[in-house]
């Protein structure tokens, strides 16, 4: 039996509009190299005794979702090819390989992705790791580490080397500055049947009273519920969706024109507007590699 990364369910709630958007098909995961599973659900990946860490990949086709689950152990979740996308009660994460995303040890979360892709998780023994963070964190996934991570995965190493190569794992986990865009969905049914359907489609630029006599609302009284559900006016809510459905396809490089029509902006100037106003950054310094990101939020040459 086999659970969590290697038992696969698809509560795609929230990704279904990314992949209808970007015409993507949901497909079951294969090749996965599994682990045995502890009695409560959870997949540790190191043994008692065994190695501080436990490298393990996954490739993953189009649309393919490890559903809702837990380890014992920390995870350094990093895709070495493709995007990933984490998603924890904290917040989500959209990972290109320059990003690796650290996730404390019991933490429910979610992973998936939206085009082909390949994870390189790292499972970490808690009792023999020094870094202790406690919520989800981002860091930079430099060449070295990716190097390492293949070191350590390929490489027939002794106790002495391996313990070596683990310390110098720790060293590189680098935190860094990733703002997330979280997306609320408001209870009220009338509400909550208007965002579903721009969920499905984030370019649909009907207005509030055009959705109002689709749900049978009045436009004000939609405007009340999106306000009072979510915390943000609807306007915002809707450029917080659109940005959010355009993450994906922005770290797996897609022109910015194409994302931003896709999403339904008119001009990219307006969409790199919108992007910068959310995050502090250009979608191109969004998933910029960690030195040069740095560089450009403080105005150094990167």
């Amino acid at each position: 039996m086999c659970a969590a990364h290697c038992g696969l369910g698809h509560n795609l709630a929230w990704f279904s509009f990314t992949l209808r958007t970007l015409g993507i098909r949901r497909v079951p995961l294969q090749g996965v190299r599994c682990h045995r599973v502890s009695p409560d659900g959870h997949c540790p990946m190191t043994d008692p005794g065994g190695f501080a860490v436990t490298v393990a990949t996954f490739p993953m086709a189009a649309g393919s979702v490890f559903d809702w689950h837990t380890h014992v152990d920390h995870q350094l979740a990093w895709a070495s090819s493709g995007v990933l996308t984490v998603i924890t009660s904290a917040g989500t994460w959209v990972l290109p390989p320059t990003r690796a995303l650290w996730i404390p040890a019991g933490l429910p979360h979610e992973t998936m992705s939206s085009g082909q892709a390949t994870m390189q998780t790292l499972y970490i023994r808690p009792d023999l790791c020094p870094i202790s963070w406690p919520q989800p964190t981002p860091v930079a996934a430099r060449q070295l580490l990716a190097e390492l991570i293949g070191y350590l995965d390929s490489e027939p190493l002794d106790e002495t080397r391996r313990a070596r190569a683990e310390a110098v794992l720790v060293d590189l986990l680098e935190p860094v500055t990733m703002a997330t865009i979280e997306v609320r969905l408001p209870v009220d049914e009338r509400a909550r049947e208007v965002a579903e359907a721009l969920r499905g489609n984030p370019a649909d630029r009907r207005t509030l009273g055009e959705w109002g006599r689709h749900v049978g609302a009045s436009g004000r009284t939609l405007a009340r519920s999106f306000l009072a559900d979510t915390g943000v006016p609807f306007g915002r809510w809707r450029t917080l969706l659109r940005l959010q459905a355009a993450l994906p396809a922005l770290a797996a490089g897609e022109p910015v024109s194409n994302v931003a029509r896709h999403v339904g902006y008119e001009t990219p100037s307006a969409f790199v507007a919108a992007f910068r106003r959310e995050t502090g950054l250009t979608p191109a310094a969004y998933f910029r590699p960690a030195a040069a990101a740095e560089a450009s939020r403080s105005g150094r040459p990167g």
